[in-house]
């Protein structure tokens, strides 16, 4: 979200910084982009060129804008003739980088706007030995952090100056240990004394494109990168310093495969260790021919690890057959699970195989299976004690072949304690137990599961989202989540039918009275370093409690005076809350 021009200061030296998608439609944005061209840029709105530039530049802009999504190409303008929000001339400099999401797909653009006057104050510090250089304030946080590439600078010293997330992420090393140092000090590749990019881009002052780098990342393991570097310069066309993006090259990303092959089994996901744990288990449970009983809440997921457990066993090759038992009449089921003779009641005209026979040498799921009657109980516990059964209206019997799993989201031991689940049939049900935990107690699963979802829903949609917006994350990490991973799932799902760019944002979610935290978890749990909410979080929250400043401060973590300073810094007209 874009900051008000009172919010703070912005440098006369920063950067105007926009993410374009395809459709020239605003990704992400700092605030001097707004202050330079007198206007409030927001994302998932169209990037309004023509109010921008005039007639002459235009047909530039938009012809270097095609190039670099066409085809890659770093492109840099100078005297370049805008309008500011008072419609006064002026002049400025734009440099047009490709945006990545993987090596070889381009995804949008990243525009850099610098009126010319102001390029005519950035000066390196006359001591060699200073660490300091504008081009510290020439890329705006905020934006770096939700690209999908390595992004740092470097001053004419050779001293890192910015350094994103997505660096940390391909690196290992954190801001803090590389901010003014040598950039060869970090990344320590072959290349560094002989061949660098960076060095070739600084002394012949043209752009490297695409060259691969081995780099030594902070645990010791060799990296392959794909490396653009570029050069900034300041009015007088002086070299002032460089930037250079990365990402892992296909087949390396980030040893991505082995992220994954910890974090997931088949298509479970989870990086926690409630779920974890579950991970541990699950090749010995598959492994064996016992009954298992999953328990859970509704979406918890305990039909998908039934099957995952069946196809991670040697009776993968046989038939995996699913019944609800809360789905059929209690006339039925039984019908359903044995078969039936011919004329074994009225309607029945043919024979019929049950489920039981249907899975022979597989596995059978009977799913919530805690809504059994205890007459029907009793039949199945025969079945398991015997593993033979008869089809109803019949005498022939048949010899019970499948294995058993079950799932319900029900207490049992409560239920067995009220008379209406038999204690007997229970244990022979469990064997082995298996609960699978609710997503609100593993919340640091969530981005996990987000990208999981995004990459199906871009599958089956023909969309390219990238990620959600973090204003959205961190509502996901806060909500209860009732519905589990299938409400976190129908949640994207309805954001996938309006967002129109890469990134997810707030107002593709379902509505806020649908879509809010639980009351048992309503604090929204600000940490020391994130004590300044944004606009939008602010009204969602005095949304949600009605107008009530005073409970409205406790879910932000702050007091009822600070919560007023909020509104009177964001400008919120604070007559329309009580």
């Amino acid at each position: 979200m874009i900051e008000s021009a009172s919010d703070h200061k912005v440098s006369s030296l920063d950067e105007g910084i926009v993410a374009l998608d395809h459709a020239f439609c605003i990704m992400s944005c700092n605030q001097a982009a707004s202050q330079h061209l007198g206007m409030e840029l927001k994302p998932g709105d169209e990037f309004p060129l023509e109010c921008i530039w005039s007639e002459s530049s235009l047909k530039r802009i938009k012809s270097a804008l095609r190039a670099t999504l066409e085809n890659g190409q770093v492109q840099q303008l100078h005297n370049v003739q805008g309008l500011d929000g008072s419609q006064t001339n002026f002049d400025n400099v734009c440099s047009i980088h490709p945006l990545f999401d993987q090596p070889d797909n381009i995804i949008g653009v990243i525009l850099s706007i610098q009126p010319n006057e102001l390029l005519g104050e950035l000066r390196l510090s006359e001591n060699p030995d200073s660490d300091e250089t504008s081009l510290d304030s020439m890329l705006h946080k905020d934006l770096l952090e939700s690209l999908p590439e390595g992004v740092f600078t470097i001053n004419t010293n050779w001293r890192i100056s910015s350094f994103n997330t997505r660096a940390e992420e391909i690196t290992g090393f954190s801001r803090n240990e590389v901010m003014g140092r040598n950039c060869w000090e970090v990344f320590r590749s072959d290349l560094c004394k002989v061949g660098c990019p960076l060095r070739a881009a600084l002394e012949s002052g043209q752009t490297r494109m695409d060259q691969d780098v081995r780099i030594l990342k902070k645990n010791g393991v060799r990296q392959t990168i794909l490396v653009n570097a570029g050069v900034m310069r300041d009015h007088d066309g002086q070299i002032v310093g460089a930037v250079e993006t990365f990402r892992p090259l296909i087949g390396e990303a980030i040893s991505q495969t082995k992220i994954e092959d910890r974090f997931t089994f088949a298509d479970i996901i989870g990086q926690s260790s409630l779920m974890q744990r579950i991970f541990e288990m699950l090749p010995d449970i598959a492994a064996s021919d016992a009954n298992v009983l999953i328990s859970g809440e509704s979406g918890t997921g305990k039909d998908l690890v039934a099957r995952t457990i069946h196809e991670h066993s040697a009776r993968n090759r046989k038939p995996f057959v699913a019944v609800n038992c809360s789905a059929l009449a209690e006339t039925l089921l039984e019908s359903e699970l044995f078969g039936h003779e011919k004329a074994a009641f009225t309607g029945a005209t043919n024979h019929k195989a049950g489920r039981f026979e249907m899975a022979k040498g597989g596995t059978l799921f009977l799913d919530e299976i805690g809504e059994l009657k205890p007459e029907l109980q009793i039949k199945l516990l025969r079945v398991l004690e015997n593993h033979e059964f008869e089809r109803v209206g019949g005498t022939r019997t048949i010899p019970m072949e499948a294995r058993i799993i079950s799932a319900t989201n029900r207490d049992l031991r409560k239920a067995i304690g009220e008379g209406r689940f038999r204690e007997d049939f229970y244990y022979r049900l469990r064997t082995v137990p298996l609960k699978i935990p609710p997503l609100r107690e593993r919340a640091e699963d969530i981005p996990l599961l987000v990208q999981a979802i995004i990459k199906r829903f871009n599958a089956r949609y023909k969309k390219r989202v990238i990620s959600v917006d973090s204003t959205v994350m961190k509502m996901f990490r806060q909500y209860h989540w009732p519905g589990n991973v299938r409400e976190l799932e129908r949640t994207l799902e309805h954001a996938y039918v309006f967002v129109k760019g890469p990134v997810i944002l707030p107002q593709y979610l379902p509505a806020a009275e649908e879509f809010q935290p639980a009351k048992e978890t309503h604090t929204a749990n600000f940490g020391a370093a994130d004590r300044h909410p944004d606009r939008e979080t602010i009204k969602r929250i005095l949304l949600q409690t009605n107008g009530n400043r005073k409970e409205a401060a406790r879910l932000l973590g702050m007091s009822r005076t600070t919560l007023w300073r909020h509104l009177k810094k964001l400008d919120l007209d604070r007559n329309m809350f009580h």
